[in-house]
């Protein structure tokens, strides 16, 4: 989440056409089961799922979106719900396509570009759009349900908590909707953007800080309708906040803060409880030289994505990978470094752990006026337990948020307008 910065802007996404896989691709084409990702950053929002994929991998389909000048920077995770993927994009669309052959169910049309995350209940997906709405809308039908006008933009991830719906607008609240379009309960928002949080045991992590204290956030106990603690942001004013990961009695998360020409890393273990610091671990990006690429606006560019800096948590260790050339694994309970592994290229997306296997994008060499890439762009997989790099896959354009795991499925967009799917060969 970002604080006081302008509203960031969404990847135009219009569907032009949708390439087959090629038989080389030696792509499956029988019958899958249901394929499942409901909750933004996977089981219990920990950027991890038990459910592995192996190759060898081929490309389902991609779809190739609107050509136009330049290459996009946003692209926030898709959910998957019965083989539907779901996402929004800077067209104002909201779109629902089969995961088997890319077919476009239906396009739900708003006022302007759509940056948040969606969440799915048993009958409806739920979304906001930069035109201020909440949106409800048939999953079977796209038909809406209800909306709601927050009068702010809303390019916040949305959660389901009970029988609640959970939002947060920009610079105005977090909101508490009943599935069916009530409002239940509001915190002011007075002055977080993109905002990404959690629901955990009935609290929000990290919730906006209350009035009388506006440059913090904390946690919130839905429940009792008050905050148990915050975190004071207001003096260090790092840029970027990361969204957090609970893993035990630990709550991770990561800043990132412009340092001269470079930025400072800020890696935390909090005690959940009541946020008392466990462990700290700084650090300063490493960023060496990359063709054709200004490096403030690379990390600009990184603050683009809700799942920006998110950690990865697989069994005791916390999976950081920054935006440099660095992507680092640390002990959960003491931020003990127990692998690093630097890449030549500059990492792309956050990651995410399927199995005991890490997966992320790292950055292409900008393309302007150059026959062929120095480096093209790569989906990469690591052994969670040791770094090392088992296989990579070029893609064409770069990885923007960590690729989801859906049954035998990776999906992934780029920032040369092309959303992926990927199967597992059985």
């Amino acid at each position: 989440m970002e604080t006081m910065k302008p509203a960031k802007q969404s990847l135009v996404r219009l569907f032009m056409n949708i390439i087959p896989a090629a038989a080389a691709a030696l792509i499956l084409t029988a019958c899958s089961p249901a394929a499942h990702w409901i909750m933004f950053r996977g089981e219990k929002n920990q950027g991890f799922t038990r459910q592995g994929v192996s190759p060898p991998l081929g490309i389902k389909w991609k779809l190739k979106l609107q050509d136009q000048p330049g290459r996009d920077r946003n692209f926030n995770p898709p959910i998957v719900v019965d083989n539907t993927v779901f996402f929004g994009s800077s067209d104002s669309n909201f779109y629902a396509l089969d995961i088997q052959s890319g077919y476009m169910r239906w396009v739900f049309k708003t006022r302007a570009p759509i940056n948040s995350i969606p969440y799915a209940d048993d009958n409806k997906v739920y979304f906001g759009s930069s035109d201020g709405f909440m949106y409800a809308v048939d999953q079977k039908t796209g038909e809406k349900a209800w909306d709601y006008d927050t009068g702010h933009q809303v390019n916040s991830t949305v959660i389901g908590y009970k029988d609640m719906i959970v939002f947060t607008s920009d610079i105005g609240a977090s909101h508490f909707f009943s599935p069916d379009g009530i409002e239940l309960h509001r915190i002011p928002n007075p002055v977080w953007l993109s905002h990404s949080f959690q629901i955990t045991d009935g609290k929000m992590y990290f919730a906006p800080g209350p009035p009388e204290n506006p440059h913090s956030f904390g946690v919130y106990d839905i429940e009792q309708q008050k905050y148990l603690w915050e975190i004071n942001t207001w003096d260090d004013g790092p840029t970027w906040y990361s969204f957090p990961a609970i893993k035990g009695g630990i709550l991770h998360y990561a800043t990132v803060t412009r340092y001269v020409d470079t930025w400072e890393y800020r890696f935390y273990g909090l005690d959940k409880q009541d946020g008392n610091l466990l462990w700290e671990h700084t650090e300063y990006a490493e960023v060496f030289p990359f063709e054709g690429m200004n490096v403030y606006r690379m990390w600009r560019e990184n603050l683009q994505l809700l799942d920006h800096l998110a950690p990865a948590i697989w069994n005791r260790l916390v999976i950081y990978a920054r935006g440099d050339q660095v992507v680092q694994a640390f002990k959960g309970n003491s931020g003990t470094e127990v692998w690093r592994t630097e890449f030549l290229q500059p990492v792309s997306s956050s990651p995410i752990v399927a199995g005991d296997r890490v997966y992320l994008g790292l950055r292409g060499s900008p393309d302007e006026g150059m026959p062929e890439k120095a480096f093209p762009s790569l989906l990469v997989c690591l052994s969670a337990r040791t770094g090392k790099e088992l296989w990579s896959l070029e893609t064409d354009g770069d990885i923007l948020s960590a690729p989801v795991i859906a049954g035998r499925w990776i999906i992934f967009g780029t920032d040369n307008h092309y959303f992926y799917v990927l199967e597992e060969v059985l």
